[in-house]
């Protein structure tokens, strides 16, 4: 439950703290550009002794324990579990979701408990894309616009061309103009993830891409993922509990009970 819980929170931070107007304004004021440089040598991704800890009445729920890992530039990792075992509270703190209760993850070689909630902002809005199995596009954009946000939020000063050349390479060109509920479930993950891709992230983060859509459309969309992966390069982090999609990756690590095991 308490992991459900988190889920949830993950998601809605998501679309709520990044992909919105005063993170727009946030993110304007620096104008950086994307993909700054990471530290030399640094991997992609550092997870050190990482522990998350929640206080319920009368006790303390342990959702990690001393969770440590690196993951290298360019690699592809799928994380896996039974429900509850703490893969999406994993993710969200290594994306900068959610603060640790102890230990500490760096991100391209930034520490991200250094920084406040919005240095995590500007990294993520700089080093990372998502990918959710509920989709997470906003239902008042047509599909053009879902896909041209995170680059407006960056600061670019072309939009429109970047998105259409991706709505196009997933197969959308001629969906531009449409909103999410005009969309399939399978159409409506490809602009999903048009959206994580178009700002050529370093990091990519995918959470059950596939969990809300039938066997074909979600093995096409997998197809797609790992094509799209393989052409920008990205270092791809996969949480799922499909054991033959994390097969897809060239390493796992399982989780159980909020700790790491062979």
């Amino acid at each position: 439950m308490a992991d459900s819980i988190q889920v949830h929170a993950v998601r809605a931070d998501s679309v709520q703290r990044d992909p919105v107007k005063r993170d727009a304004s946030r993110r304007g004021a620096n104008r950086r550009g994307p993909g700054a440089a990471p530290a030399v040598n640094a991997p992609a991704l550092r997870v050190q002794d990482l522990g998350k800890r929640v206080a319920l009445p009368g006790q303390e729920l342990t959702i990690l324990d001393g969770v440590g890992f690196e993951i290298a530039r360019g690699d592809t990792v799928a994380i896996v579990g039974a429900s509850g075992s703490g893969k999406s509270t994993l993710l969200s703190l290594m994306a900068g979701l959610d603060s640790p209760s102890s230990g500490s993850v760096a991100l391209d070689g930034e520490p991200l408990s250094a920084l406040d909630e919005d240095g995590r902002a500007r990294v993520r809005g700089e080093k990372v894309g998502f990918v959710f199995q509920s989709f997470q596009l906003l239902p008042s954009l047509t599909a053009l616009e879902n896909v041209m946000l995170p680059l407006e939020l960056r600061g670019d000063r072309e939009v429109e061309g970047p998105a259409k050349a991706i709505l196009d390479k997933v197969g959308l060109g001629q969906r531009l103009g449409h909103y999410p509920r005009q969309l399939s479930g399978g159409e409506q993950q490809r602009v999903a993830l048009a959206r994580a891709f178009v700002t050529r992230p370093s990091l990519l983060f995918a959470d059950e891409p596939t969990g809300n859509l039938d066997t074909h459309t979600g093995q096409a969309i997998i197809e797609l993922l790992f094509e799209l992966n393989a052409d920008a390069g990205t270092t791809l982090v996969l949480v799922t509990h499909d054991e033959h999609l994390a097969q897809r990756c060239g390493r796992m690590l399982r989780l159980d009970s909020g700790r790491l095991v062979p």
